[in-house]
């Protein structure tokens, strides 16, 4: 359970609801809290090592390597962060920008989420579909969401109705997370798969501004797939995913990411 926001306010409560209803269905569930604001994560300086040389280079690798080693060991992750006009907040928004490279790289493929929100009034939607996207987007195979509108600052009471959408998102999430489905990728996911598939090819060993990128999509198993072969992918939708590896490998010839060596 990660929480996004500075303190354990609104949304936390949330969390607590959809906790003690996966507690109810499977007693033995083990739960662990991850708070952003304790780990101290400096900015994100934008040096962009992760996307050419890796994320082990990066200069907050030792925090953000605990992160991903968790997420990984984990069947689960709820995620919880407050709505700052109608978007993430500091916190929840640097953790992302220390994840990005995984856009290029998506690695999350058998993990499933949820993103849980709260604001005073409106934008809760916009801002929980940010992180939901972002989150499909390097690899997540499943993300649910629930935004709630508390109009409260820090004094929110879950009336009935919200209760009951708690208990019905864990009923779904446990069901979904037990039964090890991999859900087939939608088409707005295959889009940027395929692309960064093809548009690396321009990055491989031994061009002339090579990089991480190029050394991951040159993996035998994953430069034929149109997605991580843990996933199966239906027929028309290898031939969708293939038609955007074809125009992202034309547009490899000529765009090129420079950078400073």
């Amino acid at each position: 359970m990660f929480n996004g926001s500075p303190h354990k306010g609104n949304t936390w409560q949330l969390v607590k609801l959809i906790k003690e209803n996966l507690e109810g269905i499977s007693p033995k569930s083990i739960f662990e809290e991850i708070q952003l604001m304790d780990l101290q994560l400096p900015f994100c300086t934008g040096c962009s090592i992760c996307f050419r040389k890796g994320h082990e280079y990066c200069p907050h690798n030792k925090i953000m390597q605990k992160i991903i080693d968790k997420i990984d060991a984990s069947d689960g992750m709820i995620f919880s962060m407050t709505t700052f006009y109608m978007q993430p907040n500091a916190l929840t928004k640097n953790l992302i920008d220390h994840l990005s490279y995984m856009v290029h790289r998506p690695h999350f493929f058998k993990n499933k989420a949820i993103v849980v929100t709260t604001v005073g009034g409106v934008g809760g939607n916009t801002s929980a579909n940010y992180l939901r996207g972002f989150l499909k987007g390097i690899g997540f195979n499943y993300c649910y969401k629930l935004s709630v509108a508390s109009y409260s600052w820090n004094n929110y009471i879950p009336d009935d109705k919200t209760k009951i959408k708690c208990k019905r998102l864990a009923e779904r999430f446990h069901n979904d997370v037990s039964s090890k489905k991999m859900h087939t990728p939608t088409l707005t996911v295959l889009i940027p798969y395929n692309l960064f598939r093809g548009i690396s090819l321009g990055y491989l060993k031994g061009t002339e501004y090579e990089t991480e990128d190029g050394v991951y999509w040159s993996n035998q198993s994953r430069s034929k797939s149109t997605y991580d072969p843990l996933i199966n992918v239906p027929f028309h939708k290898k031939v969708f995913g293939n038609l955007f590896y074809v125009i992202g490998k034309t547009a490899s010839k000529f765009i090129t990411v420079t950078y400073k060596k």
